[in-house]
């Protein structure tokens, strides 16, 4: 028992470090360049990133997002509120444009939403009907083809986060858009979710397994960019956030699963 208590926490570091040369030294998956192909030849893809808070696309996206720049595809990002519960709307609208600036999003490129239904918080119930209209109006005027946004659980599960991701459905399922391909951000439980580098290898074997292109795990090829990105949005920037994006298996890797 003792030998198992000493030897179990040095395997996990041993693990976590081979992990971590994994993604930093090499990052790329040869299937994963096919995931914005759709199964023709490579073309430039109009993707649309939808969050819901001002920090969303830096905590949970930016292996995405890295994906996409470096792959020359067009990404805008509309965020549904200026994530004004605590009365700091306005400064947190400048620190999102900031993070931008930091993961190659030219800022013309972000929308943020200030809307009087869509205010942050737990207690907050988001119209999906309304969610879905903002989004078709965007879609509209950037020519969007692609769109990426939470699962139904939302990665940590608030109603926000949650919110958006029905407001997404609501707009496939009334205005039957059958050309714009939808993927979502797929949650984990608690121990993958905080194992940090380590979960790329279950996450890789799970998308392998989906042969017809419906899962890709995307690598995140500058994981210094997440910590760079989380540090503009400096009201934030609190020692448990911190914490976070070491830890968070999201920093290092996105699993990304096509909502049909």
């Amino acid at each position: 028992m003792a030998f198992i208590l000493i030897t179990a926490p040095l395997f996990f570091l041993f693990l976590w470090i081979i992990s971590l040369c994994k993604v930093l030294i090499l990052p790329r998956i040869p299937f994963a360049k096919h995931f914005t192909h759709n199964g023709r030849s490579f073309r430039k893809r109009n993707v649309l990133l939808v969050t819901a808070h001002p920090d969303d696309e830096s905590m949970f996206f930016t292996p995405t997002i890295n994906f996409l720049t470096s792959k020359g595809h067009n990404i805008q990002i509309l965020c549904l509120s200026t994530g004004g519960a605590e009365g700091k709307g306005n400064i947190r609208k400048r620190e999102l444009f900031q993070a931008c600036v930091a993961l190659k999003v030219p800022m013309q490129q972000v929308k943020i939403v200030d809307h009087h239904d869509l205010q942050d918080g737990f207690d907050k119930v988001w119209n999906h009907s309304l969610l879905a209209k903002i989004i078709e109006e965007e879609i509209t005027s950037c020519s969007i083809d692609m769109i990426i946004t939470f699962d139904c659980y939302g990665v940590s599960g608030h109603c926000n986060h949650r919110d958006v991701h029905y407001g997404v459905c609501k707009l496939l399922h009334d205005t039957l858009q059958r050309d714009i391909e939808v993927w979502e951000l797929v949650s984990t439980n608690i121990l993958r979710k905080y194992s940090g580098p380590v979960d790329i290898w279950l996450s890789i074997f799970l998308a392998m397994l989906h042969s017809n292109g419906t899962m890709h795990c995307l690598v995140n090829e500058n994981s210094r960019r997440s910590f760079k990105a989380m540090a503009q949005h400096s009201s934030q920037w609190v020692w448990f956030r911190k914490l976070f994006v070491t830890l968070s298996s999201y920093t290092y890797m996105n699993t990304l699963r096509k909502v049909r």
